[in-house]
């Protein structure tokens, strides 16, 4: 059984007088790639119930998808080496070297290729420009290649690789390992050897210094930069923000890998495994037909794999390094899913007056740790009232900050539109002010903020 009679290969079966039949019937009645190799494997398989087939392939076994289902598939199936279309496209590109990555452009994108590479199977113009959008989003445009046909190769920049004159079964592109420095396209992987590279005992004396402890700011910074480009929609800058937080953690991890503490692969294994374990709803038995249904098997997922058997340990999770506002509001939520909570709004209402009556006496007496205190607890029983209304209170706290600066901006601009100074007023002229430019903007802040 030949997969198909339509080829090189082929003709050289016919050479030598073998009878033989073709399955390029199957190939004409189907539309995507991975259902006709199902659909050849299955052939065959039927076919050896009935007396022994050999089934004959282009290339190497490893090459052709419908001849590796048949050697998971097929009991006692032996596989005869050949020699594969990738090898015949790295020799005729001059490309030999023992580290090469081979591609069938048909299943390219299912991957993350590496270099030196060869994309075998680009047999047609849509195939070819399939897998050159694909190559040139991970290894840029003006990449030299090698375009092979009928065992020539021509040496092209990579975005020509689906300009050329003529596609058939012997095509393919080969694209040789570049220098790190003349690289344009970077992945995980480079960011890694890049931060070894400076850290190295000839590399930047300044990254070589840094600690865990040193850059640990660094990390905080970076992450409210990302939110800033999120918060502005500016795509370019959540780019470059987001590389930044990429980079932080990938700084972590070399030092980790230095001291003997985990390896690269240690965090990228870890992450991996705790989405796959957190994600039960998808990759195990659990279901979650809505957001909230997902958002509880994470929590219940999380608690079990950090050993959160009780609320305090819960809530002792919560980590001290987050923002005050936020590191309330997770604290309480968590006193909550034990049932520890005020009862309602009206409830939590009451609280923040007594609070804040607490807080006036404190103020009364002058002492200023008295006061601190005071004014923790109102801040705390503040956010209780937020969450228990169903806001978000790290971002309604911001979001009115926002609107109170811009509200202070436009009353400066107005003060000073009348030629004079917000220092110089009198309180109740300059809440008059205020109160003006409050009006001014509530057209522009109807929507934006609460």
């Amino acid at each position: 059984m030949l997969r198909t009679g339509e080829t090189a290969p082929a003709e050289g079966v016919r050479a030598l007088g073998v009878p033989f039949e073709t399955l390029d019937a199957l190939r004409a009645g189907s539309r995507k790639f991975d259902a006709l190799n199902k659909k050849l494997a299955a052939e065959v398989l039927r076919m050896a119930k009935e007396g022994d087939v050999v089934y004959c392939v282009d290339g190497s076994a490893c090459d052709d998808l419908s001849a590796r289902i048949l050697a998971q598939r097929a009991r006692g199936a032996r596989v005869i080496a050949g020699c594969s279309k990738a090898d015949s496209s790295f020799a005729a590109a001059g490309v030999l070297s023992p580290d090469r990555c081979v591609r069938s452009a048909y299943s390219l994108a299912k991957s993350r290729p590496s270099l030196p590479l060869a994309v075998y199977d680009m047999d047609s113009e849509l195939v070819a420009s399939d897998a050159k959008l694909y190559l040139c989003s991970l290894f840029g445009d003006e990449t030299d290649a090698f375009f092979v046909r009928g065992g020539k190769a021509k040496k092209i920049k990579l975005f020509e690789a689906d300009r050329q004159l003529t596609y058939d079964d012997t095509c393919a592109v080969v694209v040789p390992a570049l220098p790190f420095l003349k690289k344009t396209r970077f992945n995980y992987d480079d960011l890694v050897h890049l931060l070894r590279l400076l850290r190295a005992p000839d590399g930047c004396p300044w990254d070589r210094a840094q600690t865990h402890g040193s850059i640990r700011s660094n990390m905080v910074e970076e992450a409210y930069e990302l939110v800033d480009a999120i918060d502005r929609g500016d795509d370019a800058a959540i780019c470059e923000e987001a590389g930044d937080v990429l980079m932080q953690g990938a700084f972590h991890s070399v030092l980790g890998e230095e001291r003997g503490a985990f390896t690269v692969e240690d965090v990228t294994s870890e992450v991996c495994a705790k989405l796959i374990s957190r994600h039960s709803h998808i990759f195990g038995k659990d279901r979650a037909e809505s957001e909230a249904g997902a958002l509880s098997v994470w929590e219940r997922n999380k608690r079990a794999e950090k050993g959160q058997k009780s609320a305090v340990d819960s809530v002792d999770a919560v980590p001290s390094a987050f923002p005050a506002c936020l590191r309330a509001q997770k604290v309480g939520k968590r006193a909550a899913a034990a049932g520890y909570d005020f009862a309602d709004l009206a409830e939590v209402a009451e609280s923040v007056r007594e609070e804040l009556s607490e807080l006036l006496d404190a103020a009364k007496e002058g002492d200023r740790a008295h006061i601190a205190e005071e004014a923790g607890d109102l801040l705390l029983a503040a956010v209780s009232a937020g969450r228990i209304a169903g806001a978000d209170c790290e971002e309604a706290l911001r979001d009115s900050t926002e609107k109170f600066v811009r509200r202070f901006r436009e009353t400066d601009a107005l003060v000073r539109a009348d030629g004079k100074s917000m220092e110089q007023l009198p309180k109740a002229e300059l809440w008059a002010y205020y109160e003006r430019a409050k009006e001014r903007l509530r057209g522009e802040e109807k929507g934006q903020c609460p």
